[in-house]
């Protein structure tokens, strides 16, 4: 899968500002379907450090 680039670094830290725009950036990429999964994932998540990795499997974080 190639991963679209989407600029985190300098964003808001929280969690859930992060996940939105890296959904927005897979949505507008056409991969809808993997920014449902990558949301699903994230909630399941047991930790910050844990969601931002699964957040790198998605996009190419700038």
């Amino acid at each position: 899968m190639t991963k679209p680039r989407c600029k985190l670094i300098g964003e808001d830290g929280n969690i859930f500002n992060l996940m939105g725009i890296a959904s927005r950036t897979l949505k507008k990429a056409g991969m809808k379907d993997k920014a449902d999964e990558m949301v699903k994932r994230i909630m399941e998540s047991g930790s910050y450090i844990e969601a931002l990795a699964v957040i790198s499997e998605y996009v190419e974080i700038v």
